[in-house]
């Protein structure tokens, strides 16, 4: 399952999904201090481990979670070597102001948006794949 590399079918085909959760970015220098939350995702720096996790579970292990977001998954399985999709959509949320930060999963793209732009994230998403749907070949 390599996932599809058209840029075309990609963005008409984005069918973004927003998580309810509220999630926060956090760090530690050592990967333990997460054991038991349940990240979504940890990624080793140089200058220690990131994690982003639920707000509430940060919350109460003590953990000073920086930018309060929710997750918009993109349900097109997007090959892991797909050329401009991210790029389409970031520029389509940059025109609205809205800053953005991706994970690529193996199957989805995954992107973090301030939680008070999630609704029009979404709605700028979904546009620019009514926009590609709708434009002539």
């Amino acid at each position: 399952m390599a996932g599809e590399k058209d840029l075309r079918t990609l963005l008409s085909s984005l069918a973004p999904e927003l998580a309810e959760t509220r999630f926060v970015f956090a760090t530690s220098e050592d990967a333990s201090r997460f054991e038991g939350l349940e990240p979504l995702m940890l990624y080793r720096e140089d200058e220690g481990v990131t994690a982003i996790l639920e707000a509430e579970k940060a919350a109460q292990n003590g953990l000073d979670g920086v930018f309060p977001c929710r997750r918009i998954t993109l349900k097109v399985h997007s090959a892991l070597d797909a050329v401009g999709m991210i790029a389409s959509v970031a520029e389509a949320l940059r025109l609205k102001g809205i800053p953005a930060n991706t994970v690529a999963g193996f199957y989805h793209d995954h992107i973090f948006v301030p939680e008070r732009d999630a609704q029009a994230a979404m709605h700028a998403i979904q546009s620019l794949s009514d926009q590609t749907k709708n434009a002539p070949d």
